[in-house]
């Protein structure tokens, strides 16, 4: 690893950045959701994932999608958006085409479709960043 990678708060910063800059009419929903950035994902978010790699996991959402809650149930715990620097830092320099920044962000807005109720397939039919 390059000892001039940004730092976990730099990770932090650019997807408080990008949230900050979700349109109006999805601030609110996104506002009570927690973002976490740590190195590494923990073995149980992978293993549960069905992954081998924990550099497959750039992120994760954790929580209840807004288009299952109930006013009935009461929460379990906050929703989280996970950002894992390690990884996100291995696909950047991979891919070698893309800015840190964007990655970060694409990440950040792809947790937080989930948390909005986006599956993967709703968001692979919008989003072809990978292609």
């Amino acid at each position: 690893m390059a000892s001039d990678a940004p730092d976990l708060g730099w990770f932090e910063a650019q997807a408080r950045r990008v949230v900050a800059e979700f349109p109006t009419h999805v601030a609110q929903a996104a506002r009570d959701v927690i973002i976490q950035v740590e190195d590494w994902p923990r073995r149980n978010m992978v293993r549960n994932l069905g992954l081998q790699d924990p550099e497959q996991l750039t992120g994760l959402y954790e929580g209840v999608p807004l288009t299952e809650k109930s006013v009935f149930e009461q929460p379990v715990g906050p929703d989280v958006v996970w950002l894992f620097r390690q990884p996100i830092l291995a696909e950047w320099r991979a891919r070698g085409d893309v800015l840190l920044d964007s990655l970060v962000a694409h990440v950040t807005v792809h947790e937080f479709a989930h948390h909005f109720g986006w599956s993967d397939h709703d968001i692979a039919q919008v989003d072809r960043w990978w292609e």
